[in-house]
C-alpha cells in the first residue's frame, strides 16, 4: 500500500492514475511490479512491459505525460544505482571503440531486413522524416533526403561521403537526383548487402567499414544521418577530426542527429541493453566543444517534433505487418519493439529529445551560408 501511495503521489502532476479509467492510465497486472520498479529503476519499467506485467491502451500518451510533467525524472531516479555499471562503462571505458561499435549492428541493425522493410516503408530510411509539406511517411522521408542534399548544395560530379549510410537511401537519392558519386560507410552486414544490391548501376560504393578506418579523402561534401548517436562522448573529437580530414577546404558537412538539451551522464539502461548498446545522445555543449578549431557552424535546424510523427508511422507499419513478422519474432519482441517506438514518440512529442540538422564548414562559407528549409 505504501508503495502504491508513493507512485500515486509521484504521478499526480502528470494526471496519470494507476489502474485508472483513461486510455493513458497504466493497468497493473503483477502484484510486485511497483516494488520491482523501486528496486531496479527504469530498466524494470521496460522489462516489465515486455513481460506483460503492466499495460496501457495509449502508451505514447502515457510517456508524453510523465515526461512533459517532469515525473519521469523522479521515477528514473528510483533504483538509479542499478545504472552505475553502465555509467562507469561510458565514463571510463570506450564502448564505441572500433571493436565495440560493431555490437549495435549485431543487436539492432542486423536482426533482419524483413522487419525494416515492413517498418520503414519504400524509402528504407531509419531516421526522422521532414513533415513540413508531407502527408505520408514516404513523402516525409523523401523530403528529408532532399533537404539534406539542398543544404549541402550538391551538384553534378561532386564526390560525397555518407558516414553511417544505413540501407543506402541518401546515396541513391543524391546519385539519381543530383548526379553525384558517393561512398557510404556502414558497420552492418545486412545494410551493406541491401544497399549494394539496390544501388547497382549507380556511381555508388558501399563499404563495410568504420569511419575511423577511412582515409581516401578529400570529399566535396560529407553527410551523416542518424549515426552520431552511436559515436559516444569519448570519440567525438576523433569523429569531427576525421570528418575534417576527409573534407575539402570549401566543402560542407551535414550532421543529422538526435540530441538532448543537457549533457547526459549515462544512457538509459533499458535502451542500452535491448535497443542501442553503447548509444548515448549528445547535447549542444558536447557538440560545440568538440568542433572548436575544426569547424564553423553555418546552420542549426531543429525539427524534433517531426520525429514523434515518424515513430508513430513506423509503429503503424510494424503493427500492421505483425501477423507476417510473428512467424520469426515472438510476442516479447513485439512488446519490446512497441515500447521502443512509442516511448520514443512520446519523448519527442514532450520535447525532451530533439532532432538537429547542423551544417558545418571548415573555414566559414565565403559570402555567408544561406539556410535552407
Amino acid at each position: 500500500m505504501a508503495t502504491s501511495s508513493f507512485f500515486e503521489d509521484v504521478l499526480t502532476p502528470s494526471g496519470v492514475v494507476l489502474n485508472g479509467p483513461k486510455s493513458y492510465d497504466p493497468q497493473i497486472r503483477s502484484p510486485d511490479l511497483l516494488s520491482r520498479i523501486i528496486r531496479y529503476g527504469s530498466i524494470a519499467v521496460g522489462e516489465s512491459y515486455m513481460n506483460g506485467d503492466w499495460d496501457v491502451e495509449n502508451l505514447q500518451e502515457f510517456i508524453y505525460r510523465v515526461v512533459r510533467s517532469g515525473v519521469v525524472e523522479r521515477i528514473w531516479k528510483i533504483g538509479a544505482w542499478r545504472a552505475i555499471p553502465t555509467y562507469l562503462q561510458h565514463r571510463f571505458l570506450n564502448p564505441q571503440s572500433i571493436a565495440g561499435a560493431k555490437r549495435v549492428a549485431e543487436v539492432h541493425y542486423d536482426i533482419g531486413n524483413d522487419l525494416y522493410e515492413e517498418m520503414l516503408g519504400k524509402t528504407m530510411v531509419y531516421s526522422c522524416g521532414y513533415w513540413k509539406d508531407a502527408k505520408t511517411l514516404d513523402e516525409a522521408q523523401s523530403a528529408k533526403l532532399d533537404l539534406a542534399c539542398r543544404k549541402l548544395g550538391l551538384k553534378r560530379g561532386d564526390r560525397i561521403l555518407d558516414i553511417g549510410c544505413g540501407w543506402g537511401s541518401l546515396l541513391m537519392h543524391a546519385a539519381r537526383n543530383y548526379g553525384v558519386q558517393a561512398v557510404g560507410l556502414t558497420i552492418s552486414k545486412e545494410q551493406a548487402t541491401y544497399a549494394r544490391e539496390h544501388a547497382l548501376g549507380l556511381p555508388i560504393e558501399v563499404r563495410l567499414e568504420d569511419y575511423r578506418e577511412t582515409d581516401d579523402g578529400p570529399y566535396d561534401h560529407i553527410v551523416s544521418i542518424g549515426m552520431f548517436e552511436h559515436v559516444g562522448h569519448r570519440n567525438y573529437g576523433t569523429y569531427f577530426r576525421t570528418a575534417r580530414k576527409l573534407l575539402k577546404d570549401n566543402g560542407l558537412f551535414l550532421l543529422h542527429t538526435i540530441g538532448v538539451d543537457r549533457t547526459p551522464k549515462k544512457p538509459d539502461p533499458w535502451f542500452d541493453k535491448y535497443i542501442f548498446p553503447g548509444g548515448i545522445l549528445p547535447s549542444p555543449e558536447l557538440i560545440t566543444s568538440n568542433i572548436e578549431k575544426t569547424f564553423k557552424i553555418e546552420d542549426w535546424h531543429n525539427f524534433g517534433y517531426d520525429y514523434s510523427k515518424t515513430l508513430e508511422a513506423w509503429f503503424e507499419n510494424f503493427d500492421h505487418a505483425w501477423p507476417k513478422l510473428r512467424e520469426k519474432y515472438d510476442e516479447r519482441f513485439y512488446r519490446m519493439w512497441k515500447f521502443y517506438l512509442l516511448s520514443m514518440a512520446g519523448d519527442f512529442r514532450a520535447r525532451h529529445a530533439e532532432l538537429w540538422q547542423i551544417v558545418l564548414s571548415p573555414h566559414g562559407v565565403s559570402g555567408g551560408y544561406e539556410s535552407v528549409r
